[in-house]
C-alpha cells in the first residue's frame, strides 16, 4: 500500500526558509516554551498546598492521592494520543487548544469548592498538558533545521528543569500570601499571553495520512497507560500485592498488548512499530528510561532525605535543590550542551551525562547525610544537573530524529511517555529498595512499621532508638541511592553502545 505523502499546511508569510528554518524560530521557541512551563510548574506545585487542602476542603487522604494523580494519569495515558492528532489535525491547532483546555482546567480547579470538582478540574488540566507537552517539542522539530535542532532541544529541555525548580517555590509563594485556589488562577495571565501569541505566530503543520482517525488505538493506548501509570503511582502507597494495584497493572498491561496487535494491523496505525526497529530509536528508548529512572527515584529519595535526615522544611529544601535545576538551565541556555553534544556526538553526549548523573548521586549518597555539610550536597547536586544537561537533550534528539519529520508529534509522544514509565518506575524500584533495607535495620520496638513517621511514633523523644531508626532510614537512602547510581551508569553506557552501533550501521548500509 503506498502512503499518502505528508502535507504541511502553512501560510506564505510562515513559510520557512528550506535550510535555516523558521525566521521567527527564536521567538516562536519562546512562546512554546512558556506553554510548557505552565504545564511543567503544576506537576510539582500541589505538592506544597496538599496541608492547606487537607483542612480547608476536609480533604481525606485518598481525596490528596486523586488530586495529584488525577493529572499525572490523564495526561500520562493521553500522551500517545495526543501527538498523533497534533500529527494528523495540525499541530498549532492542537497547541492552542490545549492551551485553552488546560487554561479552563486552571479557572475551575481554582474556583472548586469540594473535593470531587477539584479532582475533575485537574484531569481536564491532564487532557490540556498533554496536548501542550507534545506540540511543543513537534513544533520546535518543524521550525528549526537539523544544525539548530540540538540548540533548541536543550532550551526545551532546560525550560523542564525551569519547571521542576519554581514549582514548589513559586506554590510556596503563594501559599504565603494567597489562599490555595491562587495556585491554578496564576496560570490563567500565562495562558492568555501564549494563546494569543501562538495563534499570531507558530505556523500550521501536519500529516494527513490515512482515511480515518486510528480511534480504536488511541482508546486502548489510553486506557493501557492509565492502568499501568496507575499501577506504578499506587505500588509504593498501597502495596504491590494491593488488589487495586494488581488489577491496575494487569488490565494495562493486557490493553497494551491489544494496542501492539491492532497497531501492527491497522493500515494506518497511531504509533508505526516499525520505528521500533531503528537502532537509534530503541537505543535512545532505552536511554531515556533508565535517565528518568535514575531521576525520578533519586528527586524522589532527595526529598526525603532533606526533609526527614536533614530536618528541611519544604520551602528550604526546595531551595537546597535548586542548584540542580539551574546548572541545567545554565548550561543548556548558554549553548555549552549543545556545543559539548556536537563536539561528543550524540552516544558520547549520552554517556558522558550519565556517568555524570551517577557520580552525583554516588557523592549524594554519602555526603547527603545529616552528618555533612551542605557542599558536599551540592556538589552532587551540580554533577546531576551537568548530567541532566548533556543527556537529555541528546535522548530527545535521538528520539524525534529516529522518527520522520511528518511524525514529530508522534516522536514526541513516545518520548513523554517513556519520561512518564521512567519516573514511575524509578519512584518505585527505588522506593521499594529504601523500605526494605530500613524495616530490616529497624530496632526491636519499631518492628513492623512500614514507614519512618510510623517508626518514630514507637519511640521516645531523644531516645537510642528514635536515632536508631533515623540511622535506619539514612541507611536506606543512601542504599538506594547507591542502587540508582549503578542503573543509570550501566543503563548510559549500554545504550550509548547501542546508539553508536545503530549510526555506524546505518551509515554503512545503502540509502534504499
Amino acid at each position: 500500500m503506498t502512503a499518502v505523502p505528508a502535507e504541511t499546511t502553512t501560510a506564505a508569510p510562515d513559510a520557512a526558509p528550506p535550510d535555516g528554518g523558521h525566521p521567527q524560530r527564536w521567538l516562536i521557541l519562546g512562546v512554546i516554551c512558556l506553554a510548557q512551563l505552565t504545564v511543567l510548574i503544576d506537576n510539582t506545585v500541589l505538592n506544597v498546598a496538599i496541608p492547606s487542602l487537607t483542612e480547608e476542603m476536609d480533604a481525606s487522604t485518598a481525596d490528596i492521592q486523586w488530586m495529584v494523580n488525577a493529572y499525572s494519569l490523564v495526561q500520562s495515558g493521553l500522551l500517545l494520543t495526543a501527538g498523533s492528532s497534533a500529527d494528523r489535525y495540525g499541530r498549532k491547532k492542537m497547541l492552542a487548544i490545549g492551551l485553552a483546555l488546560f487554561g479552563l482546567g486552571s479557572l475551575a480547579a481554582g474556583l472548586s469548592q469540594t473535593t470531587e470538582q477539584l479532582i475533575a478540574a485537574r484531569a481536564s488540566m491532564g487532557v490540556g498538558g498533554a496536548l501542550l507537552l507534545t506540540t511543543t517539542l513537534a513544533v520546535a522539530m518543524q521550525i528549526f533545521s537539523a544544525e539548530e535542532r540540538i540548540r533548541a532541544i536543550s532550551v526545551w529541555a532546560a525550560v523542564n528543569a525551569l519547571g521542576f525548580a519554581t514549582g514548589p517555590l513559586l506554590g510556596g509563594v503563594m501559599l504565603d500570601h494567597f489562599w490555595w485556589g491562587a495556585i491554578f488562577l496564576v496560570n490563567l495571565p500565562v495562558v492568555a499571553i501564549g494563546l494569543v501569541a501562538v495563534l499570531a505566530l507558530v505556523p500550521e503543520s501536519k500529516n494527513r495520512e490515512g482515511d480515518r482517525p486510528d480511534l480504536v488505538g488511541a482508546v486502548l493506548s489510553t486506557v493501557g497507560m492509565v492502568g499501568v501509570v496507575y499501577a506504578i503511582i499506587s505500588g509504593p502507597e498501597h502495596g504491590w500485592t494491593a488488589a487495586p494495584v494488581v488489577a491496575g497493572g494487569t488490565l494495562g498491561l493486557l490493553v497494551l498488548g491489544g494496542f501492539v496487535l491492532w497497531e501492527r494491523r491497522v493500515p494506518y496505525p497511531m504509533l508505526d512499530l516499525r520505528f521500533f526497529r531503528d537502532r537509534r530509536f530503541s537505543a535512545a528508548v532505552v536511554g531515556a528510561v533508565v535517565i528518568t529512572f535514575g531521576m525520578g527515584g533519586a528527586l524522589f529519595l532527595l526529598t526525603q532525605q532533606l526533609q526527614f535526615v536533614r530536618g528541611y522544611g519544604p520551602l528550604e529544601a526546595g531551595l537546597r535543590t535548586a542548584p540542580l535545576a539551574l546548572t541545567i538551565v545554565a548550561l543548556n541556555f548558554t549553548g555549552i550542551s549543545a556545543r559539548v553534544t556536537r563536539l561528543l556526538g550524540l552516544p558520547g553526549a549520552l554517556c558522558t551525562g550519565m556517568t555524570l548523573i551517577a557520580v552525583g548521586l554516588t557523592d549524594v549518597a554519602f555526603l547527603g547525610g545529616a552528618g555533612h555539610g551542605y557542599g558536599g550536597l551540592l556538589l552532587g547536586l551540580v554533577l546531576i544537573g551537568a548530567g541532566c544537561a548533556f543527556a537529555n537533550p541528546a535522548m530527545a534528539e535521538a528520539i524525534m530524529s529516529a522518527i520522520p519529520q511528518e511524525k514529530a508529534g508522534v516522536g514526541a509522544g513516545v518520548d513523554g511517555t517513556v519520561v512518564e514509565f521512567g519516573n514511575g518506575l524509578g519512584v518505585a524500584v527505588l522506593g521499594a529498595v529504601l523500605n526494605a533495607r530500613f524495616v530490616a535495620l529497624l530496632p526491636a520496638v519499631a518492628a513492623g512499621a512500614g514507614s519512618l513517621p510510623a517508626a518514630l511514633e514507637s519511640t521516645d523523644a531523644g531516645s537510642a532508638d528514635r536515632a536508631a531508626v533515623v540511622d535506619a532510614f539514612a541507611s536506606g537512602l543512601q542504599t538506594s541511592q547507591l542502587v540508582g547510581a549503578a542503573g543509570v551508569l550501566v543503563g548510559g553506557v549500554l545504550s550509548a553502545l547501542l546508539l553508536r552501533r545503530a549510526q555506524r550501521l546505518s551509515a554503512a548500509t545503502p540509502a534504499e
